[in-house]
């Protein structure tokens, strides 16, 4: 999901063009999982430098194929220390515990 400084800039025409014509360039094929020896469907053109406020209206940050990687989901959420999936239990008392 965008995070408010950067929704206007993902919802941009000239993101949609450059998205797409990555999407094109990599064969809509994870880049990651590519790597790997796997085709995998990409879903996400990623940013590896990720966007910040100081550098969103940078083209060298925000555009440049260079700094761009298509992923698949799973790919993406790994990128980004989501594949660190924790369980919870909730004891007697109703306190949460990480497992």
């Amino acid at each position: 999901m965008a995070q408010s400084f950067s929704r206007g800039f993902y919802n941009s025409k000239t993101w949609q063009k450059t998205r797409n014509a990555y999407f094109k360039y990599r064969n809509g094929l994870c880049e990651e999982c590519l790597a790997k020896g796997l085709y995998v469907e990409g879903e996400i053109v990623h940013h590896k430098i990720p966007l910040t406020p100081d550098n969103i209206n940078n083209p060298l940050y925000s555009l440049d194929w260079g700094n761009l990687q298509l992923v698949c989901r799973e790919c993406h959420e790994r990128l980004h220390g989501a594949h660190e999936r924790r369980r919870y239990t909730i004891d007697t008392f109703g306190n949460v515990n990480c497992v």
